[in-house]
């Protein structure tokens, strides 16, 4: 690596979602040898692992979304200055392309890019494109996706968009194409919950009522991973073990790939980072949207997957005990169901999303690549 080597800027913060896949392609474009930089709000000071590596800088942003008018001027004041103290920052660094992963964080750099006449690009994440995206969408030269249709997305910015897909962890993307073995008729039925980054409350809340709802032959074969929010840890295992269910109640997991290589079926939220994991591993998934999701992305999300036969979304004000529990029981009483769905939902996934929007973005950085010669090198590795 050395100073003529291109310099790419990572433009990120906010939540996880946003920040998992930049996180993965710093990772994956510091293999290439690759000179990178970061420009965050503040809590990138706590990131660690590869972004945490990289030559950070700080400017200031706020979101402006659900406040009200004065907390909405104060927002819009923070990302003017943010807007000044990148457009310095990139001045100063000359880098041939910024990326952009969405998020309030991402836009004063991504607009100040855009002015300066850099090269850029934006990573969506959801099956509705977010309104940081939106609004950089018709300035951007590149737009890479991770679901086939992308809501909000105009016809006018299609020619620029990519599918590249939403990466994952290498961990979760060496378990692509493992073969399904859905539970034969004596063997432990692995159930995993997961609720996103934070956990979630109706998880915590529902599924256990459900589970020991059901019959005592299906309870003994059970064995339940759940991640759950701290407040609720005690009161779930409870519930497990009254019912005589075997549980592993965390609210938090670090073997993640474990757990999804034994599972027979996800119950979860549908933020982008558990249906690209879904997808990627190739799994059944009862998914319950978060129904306060802003642009509603999370339905979106889930719709993708249940409409191409890899899961089954229930929306949040529908998911009831009972209900939930006799869906329960009829997909763990039919494994061919089980099956069908988790071959439906590998063909959904793109596990090597991290290769493809590190080519995107380096085709964009040497001024060497269109959208349809990147588009056509990946449908050339997928026949090979």
């Amino acid at each position: 690596m050395t100073s003529n080597t291109p310099l790419i800027v990572l433009a990120t913060g906010g939540t996880g979602g946003h920040v998992f896949p930049a996180q993965a392609l710093a990772e994956e474009l510091k293999k290439r040898g690759n000179r990178l930089a970061l420009i965050t709000d503040r809590r990138g000071d706590a990131y660690s692992g590869p972004l945490g590596e990289l030559d950070a800088h700080t400017i200031s942003a706020a979101g402006v979304s659900g406040k009200g008018l004065i907390a909405r001027g104060m927002a819009a004041f923070q990302l003017l200055i943010g807007y000044f103290q990148a457009r310095a920052l990139l001045l100063q660094m000359k880098p041939s392309v910024v990326v952009g992963f969405g998020g309030y964080p991402s836009v004063p750099t991504m607009m100040a890019a855009s002015h300066l006449g850099i090269r850029t690009a934006i990573h969506e994440q959801n099956a509705v494109l977010g309104r940081a995206n939106r609004l950089m969408a018709s300035r951007v030269d590149r737009i890479a996706l991770s679901f086939d249709e992308t809501d909000g997305l105009r016809p006018k910015d299609q020619a620029k968009a990519l599918r590249t897909g939403n990466p994952v962890r290498p961990e979760i993307a060496a378990l692509s194409g493992r073969p399904f073995t859905p539970p034969g008729p004596e063997d432990r039925l692995n159930l995993l919950v997961v609720g996103g980054s934070q956990g979630a409350q109706i998880l915590g809340e529902a599924v256990p009522a459900a589970l020991t709802g059901l019959s005592q032959e299906l309870r003994n074969r059970l064995s339940v991973d759940q991640q759950t929010r701290a407040e609720q840890l005690d009161a779930v295992k409870v519930a497990y073990q009254s019912a005589g269910i075997r549980a592993d109640v965390r609210s938090f997991f670090d073997d993640m790939p474990e757990r999804l290589a034994r599972a027979h079926l996800i119950i979860g939220r549908a933020g982008a980072s558990t249906m690209a994991e879904v997808a990627t591993v190739g799994l059944p998934a009862i998914l319950i949207p978060y129904a306060y999701a802003i642009d509603d992305h999370q339905a979106a999300n889930a719709a993708r997957l249940s409409d191409a036969g890899g899961g089954w979304a229930i929306p949040q004000m529908d998911v009831t005990p009972a209900d939930l529990g006799r869906r329960l029981e009829q997909l763990l009483a039919n494994p061919s169901v089980l099956s069908a769905a988790a071959q439906a939902s590998a063909r959904t996934g793109i596990p090597d999303a991290t290769v493809r929007l590190a080519n995107l973005v380096e085709s964009l950085a040497t001024g060497e690549g269109s959208v349809g010669a990147v588009r056509a090198g990946n449908a050339r590795k997928e026949a090979a």
